[in-house]
């Protein structure tokens, strides 16, 4: 049975989540806040944090930014008080999978979670048993462990983080439009907003370039999307 942490401070709207939850074969744990929530998930290793946006003390968008910060993997689904774009523009840049708005049917945050966590052990977000390592600059991304590393150092990426950078490796030096991006990495959930792209991409570069506001790697084709470059040479309709 798939564990689920949610965290969130309204005690009738935790009860009723994890009421609907078990009914769909999830087990869920409870906390009305964050103060324990590094205990929890070193103890019981849930599957996948809900985290509410507006919490006491630390709030979840700081303490998804902490959790991401300490290289935390955990798939995480924010609960926004609104599902505006800019609320989900900042979850995702805190290191966020997914954000469901409030008020919200406990049928959407079912879907999302099992999208979430299908994201996590299904193509293409799981190894790519047939990838192999690519390397480029000083990087090697092991396709099959799902690993990123430099001088040996094991960089973690979230699903989402990895699910784009094997899209884009496995499509070197070919423009991808966001459209396609979003298709081929959130499959079914492919009605996500374009900014999504956007957001995993600004990520990915803090991660990988040298200097993200010049990227050498993943670059910007004006009027279509993105391309992985991996000899780091300038893509023709790149962005200068």
């Amino acid at each position: 049975m798939k564990k689920i942490l949610l965290v969130d401070d309204d005690p009738e709207l935790r009860q009723l989540l994890a009421t609907y939850l078990g009914r769909h074969g999830f087990d869920t744990l409870l906390l009305p806040d964050t103060r324990q929530l590094d205990a929890y998930i070193e103890r019981f290793q849930p599957h996948l944090v809900v985290l509410d946006l507006m919490l006491p003390g630390e709030d979840g968008l700081a303490a998804c930014r902490r959790l991401r910060g300490r290289g935390e993997t955990l798939p995480i689904i924010m609960l926004t008080a609104r599902d505006e774009p800019v609320d989900r523009v900042i979850g995702l840049e805190m290191g966020a999978d997914d954000y469901v708005g409030k008020p919200f049917d406990p049928r959407e945050l079912v879907a999302r979670i099992e999208a979430v966590l299908r994201r996590g052990t299904q193509p293409p977000a799981a190894p790519d048993s047939k990838g192999g390592v690519f390397s480029f600059g000083d990087w090697c991304f092991d396709r099959g462990t799902r690993q990123l590393s430099r001088d040996g150092e094991v960089v973690a990426l979230t699903s989402g983080e990895f699910a784009l950078l094997n899209t884009l490796v496995a499509n070197a030096n070919r423009p991808m439009k966001r459209e396609r991006l979003l298709e081929l990495t959130r499959g079914d959930e492919s009605e996500s907003f374009d900014r999504a792209i956007d957001v995993q991409i600004h990520r990915l570069r803090r991660l990988l370039e040298a200097d993200p506001a010049h990227p050498r790697y993943l670059q910007t084709v004006w009027g279509v999307g993105y391309v992985f470059v991996p000899d780091g040479e300038r893509s023709a309709g790149a962005e200068k």
